[in-house]
């Protein structure tokens, strides 16, 4: 499994808008993809305006279907205006839990 962290600064009086379009991408990944198996939404305690997602995907083929996915495309045309700055990415590969525990997770990431 891989996994990204990313960095997101919001222009000032865009952050809930912001954020309510994110849960919009988070819930169709988990939902709609079969290769995401985390999405979360983080808010920093230290910065304003300032959002972290953790992801998880099965692999680069996952996540690159992620960004082709419908509901990725519009969550991305509605808030780059909102970016206060690129947003940072660190890329990653999963340790823990291991990949079978990763897929025997994804079921429960549809109860909200």
């Amino acid at each position: 499994m891989i996994s990204i962290f990313v960095t997101i600064r919001i222009k000032s009086g865009f952050f809930d808008r912001f954020v309510d379009a994110v849960y919009d991408d988070g819930k169709g990944s988990v939902r709609d993809e079969d290769g995401c198996f985390r999405f979360d939404v983080l808010k920093s305690s230290s910065t304003q305006n300032t959002i972290h997602l953790y992801e998880v995907y099965r692999d680069n083929a996952a996540l690159e279907a992620h960004r082709s996915s419908p509901h990725y495309i519009k969550w991305r045309s509605t808030v780059e205006p909102w970016f206060d700055g690129p947003p940072e990415r660190v890329e990653m590969e999963t340790l823990f839990p291991s990949d079978e525990g990763w897929e025997h997770q994804k079921p429960s990431l549809l109860k909200w």
